[in-house]
């Protein structure tokens, strides 16, 4: 038996399903896989994770636009190798088209989660809009994307922007002349190299150090802005988590209520049924007394012995 092909499965609907059934159907998935003697597929389908609202609505996006996600992967792949060949031309366009892709691609993302119910907040969609970066800059997150079973939302690597620092310097082609080469000019006297003044160097230290302090805090800048969306996403997830749990806790109070009605009716019942038991040994009694006076009387009448 094939545990990789029927973890895939059961992988495949789970992350079609809205988040708030996932954890429901993924503990049944893998109580039957236990029950059938898979245990290695049930370890493997009782890990799988919750996905986030932003990674629900890129899931969505993968399953239900197959032909926009094949042209959005192509996309990436050629921005990877105009970079790789520092071609500006080609870059500046690229990026051009990468920005509006992305825009198009994450309102379609949105708009699909909403359809499902699934309400899709300014955080989420600017997730949605880093996964569909992450994709076009990195080709393993690409192929994690393309696979429509994200857990969380995708961070595209630091620093990249579709263009390169500066743009490539072509070399100029070679200018014929046909004209006599001009005489050389004589060399001129060798100068001594000017030094740069102590104010120069002061200038040019200031500014190395204000450039290494820009990096260091842009660095530390997105650092922190990734921690900050983790932590944005684990606030979400236990959201959903507190929020299942009180749905949870309405049913039992719920179904409580209803067990402590149906118990104060058999009391009811079970009080009127001895009433009516007591009523009728009360009757009985009463009736069987009669009768035996009605004997003791019929036996002292003259010829009852005869």
């Amino acid at each position: 038996m094939d545990v990789d092909a029927d973890v895939d499965a059961v992988a495949d609907e789970l992350y079609g399903l809205v988040p708030a059934r996932f954890t429901e159907v993924r503990d049944e998935r893998a109580a039957k896989a236990r029950k059938d003697g898979q245990a290695q597929a049930a370890r493997a389908i009782a890990g799988l994770r919750r996905p986030t609202r932003a990674a629900f609505a890129s899931n969505l996006l993968v399953r239900r636009r197959p032909k926009e996600v094949a042209a959005f992967l192509e996309l990436g792949a050629a921005l990877r190798r105009a970079h790789r060949s520092l071609d500006g031309t080609q870059l500046k366009d690229l990026s051009h088209q990468r920005h509006v892709v992305v825009a198009a691609l994450a309102r379609t993302a949105r708009q699909l989660a909403e359809e499902e119910g699934q309400a899709v907040s300014e955080s989420v969609a600017h997730e949605v809009e880093q996964t569909l970066h992450a994709a076009l800059a990195d080709p393993d997150a690409a192929e994690q994307w393309s696979s429509g079973r994200l857990a969380t939302a995708l961070t595209p690597p630091v620093g990249f922007t579709g263009l390169p620092a500066t743009a490539p310097v072509r070399p100029q082609p070679a200018v014929t002349r046909t004209e006599a080469p001009p005489k050389p000019k004589p060399k001129p006297t060798p100068k001594s190299t000017p030094q740069p003044s102590r104010a120069a160097e002061q200038r040019r230290a200031r500014h190395e150090q204000a450039r290494r302090k820009a990096e260091e805090t842009g660095a530390e800048a997105t650092a922190r802005e990734a921690e900050l969306r983790e932590a944005e996403r684990g606030q979400r997830d236990h959201e959903q988590a507190l929020a299942e749990a009180d749905a949870r806790v309405a049913e039992l109070e719920r179904q409580l209520r209803g067990a402590r009605t149906g118990r104060t009716e058999a009391r009811r019942a079970l009080a009127e049924a001895t009433g009516r038991v007591r009523d009728a040994a009360r009757a009985a009694g009463a009736a069987r007394h009669n009768a035996d006076a009605a004997a003791d009387r019929l036996a002292e009448l003259p010829g009852a012995q005869e």
